[in-house]
């Protein structure tokens, strides 16, 4: 794994990738929920976790894989001991523990596309004083998959370091504490988009100008920049304050700031041409107590307190003749109280239930305006012919969204490798304001919308069969999915000719679906060797309720018209892994995996342009483990070369067709050496 992008080939009903012309703002659905707008205002469906600190922004939350102990995937709602923002599931980065031990390693990578990665890490204790301190770091790069053909700058490049550090006191059985600062600052220039189709918006004279040959070349008429910078502080402390009681106390602070540059019609004529700045910081507080005695009954019981800010301002060039912002802000103070135990009934059965209750509050302040030109500094003196003010929205508000989230799970041990549960859970996405408000013209736009909730319904299997050689887990869930957010572009009449010549970024409340699903993991030892692993899944999303207004006010339900985005149907991936000692010392590791998905919608607007067929993805990689600290790999993903959308633009008003695409056939050789 490079990043969390490569999860989804290791984990069903996963779809994680980077959003649409970002190289490290994350997309994540799990079982069909999520969230792609990475705007301020909107909350992520999927949460991401750097050890015990959720990353509440999707800005530089696509983490590089390096000095990591493990990563956890948590499908299905995660609202009782994860809270708010878990609904589809979490994903949990977990960095490398301290050791009272001194140890480290070193590796540097080079591949295609001029790929130059280096990556190091050391765990150092501090004397016999009981401190260890371990540092790691970064250096991510390669050479853009496409370019700007008429400046030859490099797209869909990468250009990221990134470090962190932690100092922990692990002298004392009964008390440790970890000091934690990361840092990451990602240069990379922007990812390269297609066109689908010619630009045939009237307004502009570039009908004639066909798609590029390549999938990631453009003709960018925009600065080629995609910056972000991401860094976070957490101080981690833990009492063992008796036998059975313990109790955990996190601290963190976080901060980002992004600098994007979108030419959504990738042309160098001002058609569609967006740039934005992103803020945001966060501050959390959690007390956690841990009850175990060795006994019947096992627990967590805790206390959670949140409190952020995120905003920015996004500047709008349409045609060179209409030009707005979007700005503002949002606060968010959240404070929560949960608890879930567990009783064994007898040594067969176990129930476990839970409960967390959230109280947020949600404060926007939104200013959008209409300028007379690109410096953004003279207001127009109308948004339209149907806005005659130069205000699109202006107005602060409020909102309290409070939520109980319970769980409840029943376990049967059938015997000592064979493990039956039920389970009934809820989670929920917090609701909020539309940042893109045209609250002039559409005062219901400025309204704010609801949480989102979904209840599921979970049974499953684990199982260990032929002595601990044959690993396989099934489960099928049903979600009741309520007010699904989605954040869509609405057309409409700017002039009242009666053509919908215009549009604004619209955020509802769509209505509600029913979600299910089969899940299969397995891993098979099938001789001293060889084993072979991976995952089948099958995916039923519909919606059940879509509600959509006309002009003329009436309401229609268009559940049968609608489909889920980043949903397929069926998908799935196998892995074989040949492993076989060496006589003259080291190991020898041999890998393929084939990954397929069927179909799949990435966009709200259900455009058939940009649907994604069903594909498959192959890739390859040997490692040789000498006998002593060196370690060499060889690896090639995508070695069909399948090209494949993950996400696009359908704009039609402004003629906009284009779409954005997972990376090439790569090849890339790594030395790694342990101290």
């Amino acid at each position: 794994m490079q990043d969390l992008g490569d999860l989804d080939a290791f984990v069903p009903n996963l779809t994680v990738y980077a959003a649409r012309g970002s190289n490290s703002t994350v997309t994540a659905y799990i079982r069909g929920v999520g969230q792609a707008d990475p705007l301020w205002g909107v909350d992520p469906g999927v949460g991401i976790y750097l050890d015990d600190v959720s990353i509440a922004r999707p800005q530089g939350a696509l983490l590089d894989v390096f000095d990591v102990e493990r990563i956890e995937v948590l499908r299905g709602p995660q609202g009782t001991l994860y809270g708010k923002n878990t609904i589809g599931g979490a994903i949990k980065y977990v960095s490398a523990p301290l050791d009272e031990d001194f140890y480290g390693q070193a590796s540097v990578t080079a591949g295609s596309y001029s790929q130059a990665d280096v990556k190091a890490s050391v765990n150092a204790p501090l004397g016999d004083s009981g401190w260890v301190m371990r540092v790691a770091a970064a250096s991510l790069n390669h050479d853009g998959f496409g370019e700007i053909i008429d400046t030859n700058q490099p797209v869909s490049d990468k250009e990221i370091l990134a470090a962190r550090a932690t100092l922990g006191y692990v002298g004392n059985p009964d008390f440790w504490a970890r000091i934690s600062v990361d840092w990451m600052d990602d240069q990379s220039g922007v990812r390269g988009a297609k066109m689908l189709a010619p630009n045939t918006n009237a307004l502009i004279n570039v009908a004639n100008v066909p798609p590029l040959d390549d999938r990631y070349d453009m003709r960018n008429g925009m600065p080629n920049i995609n910056d972000t910078s991401m860094d976070g502080a957490s101080l981690s402390m833990g009492w063992n304050l008796n036998d059975a009681w313990t109790l955990k106390s996190i601290t963190a602070f976080r901060e980002s700031d992004t600098e994007t540059n979108i030419d959504f019609d990738t042309l160098p004529q001002k058609i569609a041409d967006v740039k934005a700045f992103y803020s945001d910081e966060q501050t959390s507080q959690e007390f956690q107590l841990n009850y175990d005695a060795g006994g019947r009954f096992r627990g967590v019981g805790g206390l959670y307190w949140f409190t952020g800010e995120a905003g920015g301002q996004v500047l709008n060039n349409f045609f060179n003749l209409s030009f707005g912002d979007t700005q503002g802000t949002v606060d968010t103070d959240s404070i929560a109280v949960y608890g879930e135990g567990t009783f064994d009934i007898n040594d067969k059965w176990s129930v476990t239930g839970g409960i967390r209750y959230t109280d947020e509050e949600k404060s926007a302040d939104v200013l959008n305006r209409c300028y007379t030109d690109a410096t953004y500094t003279t207001l127009a003196l109308a948004c339209t012919a149907a806005n005659l003010t130069p205000i699109a929205a202006d107005f602060e508000d409020s909102e309290r969204f409070k939520n109980f989230s319970p769980k409840l799970s029943l376990d049967y041990r059938m015997d000592e490798n064979t493990l039956l549960y039920a389970l009934v859970s809820q989670g929920f996405k917090s609701g909020g304001f539309n940042i893109r408000a045209q609250a002039t013209q559409f005062p219901r736009s400025r309204l704010p919308f609801d949480d989102e909730k979904v209840t599921s319904y979970e049974i499953g299997a684990k199982n260990a069969f032929l002595d601990d050689k044959l690993f396989l887990n099934l489960a099928y869930f049903y979600n009741d999915y309520k007010d699904i957010q989605l954040s869509v572009f609405t057309s409409f009449d700017s002039n009242g000719d009666g053509v919908n010549d215009a549009f604004f970024g619209d955020f509802t409340n769509a209505g509600a679906g029913t979600v299910q699903g089969i899940e299969l993991e397995y891993a098979w030892q099938m001789s001293e060797f060889f084993s072979l692993q991976g995952n089948m899944a099958w995916l039923d999303a519909e919606y059940d309720e879509f509600l959509t207004e006309s002009a003329n006010g009436t309401v229609n339900n268009i559940a049968d018209q609608q489909k889920f985005t980043n949903a397929p149907e069926y998908s799935g991936s196998i892995s074989a892994v040949y492993a076989r000692p060496l006589a003259s010392g080291g190991r020898i590791t041999g890998r393929a995996t084939w990954t397929h998905q069927s179909e799949v919608y990435p966009t709200t607007d259900l455009s058939e342009a940009i649907k994604q067929d069903g594909y498959s993805l192959l890739s390859a990689g040997v490692i040789w483990q000498t006998a002593g600290p060196w370690s060499f790999a060889l690896e090639g993903k995508n070695l069909t070369d399948k090209e494949y959308r993950t996400s696009g633009y359908n704009i039609a008003a402004l003629g906009v067709l284009t779409g954005f695409y997972g990376a090439p056939r790569t090849f890339s050789l790594s030395a790694r050496y342990d101290f």
